[in-house]
């Protein structure tokens, strides 16, 4: 039992660490990421490179600056709320593992710190969809479901 604790401890420590280095790179250097957030929300890329797609599909652009750095501001703090979660779960299943915290009360948070983390990717990926990024973000795209995934694992591991 105690090694499957650990492992669960652990099992969520790494998307708490990895979600950790994207909220420092959002904050410090918020342009990166926040680019390509408008890039999807204009439809830029596929009025170049898909132009026939992008005639029937233009009337979902948000060109408006104001409304993409606010879906961006809205997406960190999406991404903020998990990371609290996770790393909350992270500390109060190291506490179970000592018996300070009951294992019931860990993983119920735990869980919902998973399950917050999965739902921001899942979040990424329907409002990609309305704006069709898998035409030119494909990348992203397959970022966002393997995020998916490895919350809704770690949600399955949680629940042993």
């Amino acid at each position: 039992m105690d090694m499957i604790l650990l492992a669960q401890t652990v099992s969520l420590a790494l998307p708490a660490l990895w979600l950790a280095l994207g909220m420092r790179d959002n904050i410090l250097h918020p342009s990166v990421n926040e680019t390509f957030t408008a890039q999807v929300m204009t439809l830029d890329r596929m009025k170049t490179d898909f132009p026939e797609q992008y005639a029937r599909l233009a009337h979902r652009a948000v060109p408006q600056r104001s409304y993409q750095r606010t879906a961006f501001r809205l997406a960190i703090l999406g991404e903020g709320l998990a990371l609290i979660l996770l790393w909350t779960g992270v500390v109060l299943m190291g506490l179970a593992l000592f018996g300070s915290v009951p294992v019931s009360s860990a993983r119920s948070v735990a869980i919902l710190g998973a399950l917050t983390f999965t739902c921001v990717w899942a979040g990424f990926l329907i409002v990609g969809e309305h704006f069709a990024y898998w035409f030119c973000h494909d990348g992203a795209q397959n970022t966002h479901f393997q995020m998916v995934l490895w919350g809704l694992g770690n949600m399955i591991f949680l629940s042993l």
